[in-house]
């Protein structure tokens, strides 16, 4: 009878071979997953920021704004490309680290970091604040359509002429007062890419 023997060490070489040429090939990969993650949660937390906003201002009868702002500490500034986020009754401006209050200026409802979970996407808006009246709508109405495009800036986005690796999204708010989320690399004829 023959005892049970381990694995040799040609056999545990080729073994790790196998296994650096599979992570090799899986790396690439991975990465434009991660980068799809994260451009996702970053779009889907400013399309639910900008749903809160609106629904408070249903709730409470009273207007209350969406701003895209460069960081949350007292030294923040509106920013069409800003990361962060803050949903007041007032301008948070200079005042977004005030603790949410409905008496103290700038009467902060949320705040959102962004360096929370989507640190490494970029923001690009048509306009850094959205103001939502007591019905729902955009007020000042604006002239059209107004678009939020998130990307990640260390790859380029898939497209119909350059494809890169990774998809980027766009928020579209009406100005009704809806909010949409939609993929401009889909054909227009498709129902999540008609931006």
């Amino acid at each position: 009878m023959k005892t049970p023997r381990g694995f040799s060490l040609i056999e545990l070489v080729i073994g790790m071979v196998i296994l650096a040429v599979l992570l090799s090939i899986a790396m690439p990969a991975f990465s434009n997953w991660l980068r799809n993650a994260k451009v996702r949660t970053a779009a889907e937390s400013v399309q639910n920021g900008l749903q809160l906003a609106r629904a408070e201002a249903v709730r409470r009868n009273n207007s209350v704004r969406f701003s895209l702002v460069t960081t949350i500490d007292d030294s923040c500034a509106l920013a069409v490309a800003g990361p962060s986020w803050v949903i007041s009754m007032d301008d948070p401006a200079g005042k977004c680290a005030t603790p949410a209050s409905d008496t103290v200026a700038p009467r902060i409802i949320q705040t959102r970091n962004g360096a929370e979970g989507s640190s490494a996407t970029t923001i690009a808006a048509g306009q850094s604040s959205f103001v939502f009246n007591s019905l729902g709508r955009v007020t000042p109405t604006p002239a059209g359509n107004v678009a939020i495009d998130i990307s990640s800036p260390t790859a380029a986005c898939l497209a119909d002429a350059s494809p890169g690796p990774v998809r980027c999204l766009r928020l579209v708010v009406s100005i009704g007062g809806q909010i949409r989320m939609c993929d401009p690399a889909l054909p227009s004829g498709d129902a999540q890419g008609s931006c």
